[in-house]
């Protein structure tokens, strides 16, 4: 088993690691070795969106996921995210020339199909809205309950990001995303199976009282 990297963040501002992220690990652990095999003879392009205490991309860091020749672009929409990310790079003793965090929403200012792995986890909990953007960094709950409300089924975001995964991913790329029950993500592999893509369960977890999976999508 792959060690965990040390957290630096503040968690009254950042979404603290939770079950979620950890899974999320345990799915990039097991899919290393495609991923090396995939993309061994190329320089690739590695985008974490929401990327919070920057635990993922920095275990892919340590770990050179997908491949030792790889540039790491994480966003978040959150201020203090993008600190906590080149915070936990640091501590961990990570190459940060290879880094570039980036404050964003989803991945919206990339090339088109310009991301080989996208890893994404989402603000998957049910809600009535999606919270608004605070006006000032200082807005902290507000930030954190972007990292955790979803909207309906707990989906507005991520079907916003699945409209537009196309758009986004390389021709050889490969998606990871996160989901609980209540997201209904049997039916979304559905939906993705239907454009013709590939669609493949990776990890899943029963995790307190909720059931979290990770899902792998390429085309």
């Amino acid at each position: 088993m792959l060690p965990t990297p040390y957290v630096s963040c503040d968690y009254n501002k950042v979404y603290e690691p939770s079950e979620d992220s950890f899974l999320l690990l345990d799915a990039l652990e097991k899919e290393l070795p495609s991923l090396e095999e995939k993309f061994a003879d190329k320089l690739s392009i590695v985008c974490e969106i929401g990327c919070g205490s920057g635990i993922v991309t920095t275990f892919m860091m340590q770990n050179c996921i997908p491949s030792k020749n790889t540039l790491y672009f994480p966003t978040d929409i959150n201020p203090w995210a993008l600190e906590s990310m080149r915070e936990t790079a640091d501590k961990n003793n990570c190459q940060t020339n290879y880094l570039n965090p980036i404050r964003m929403d989803l991945a919206g200012s990339f090339r088109p199909r310009e991301v080989d792995v996208l890893v994404f986890n989402p603000p998957y909990v049910p809600a009535h809205d999606v919270p608004n953007v605070p006006s000032h960094k200082s807005d902290i709950d507000q930030w954190l309950d972007l990292a955790l409300l979803g909207g309906d089924d707990g989906m507005v975001v991520t079907n916003r990001l699945l409209d537009c995964l196309d758009e986004i991913l390389a021709p050889e790329g490969v998606a990871y995303i996160l989901f609980c029950a209540r997201n209904k993500p049997e039916q979304v592999s559905e939906r993705i199976r239907s454009w013709g893509w590939n669609s493949e369960l990776i990890e899943h977890r029963k995790a307190g009282w909720e059931v979290l999976s990770v899902y792998k999508f390429y085309r």
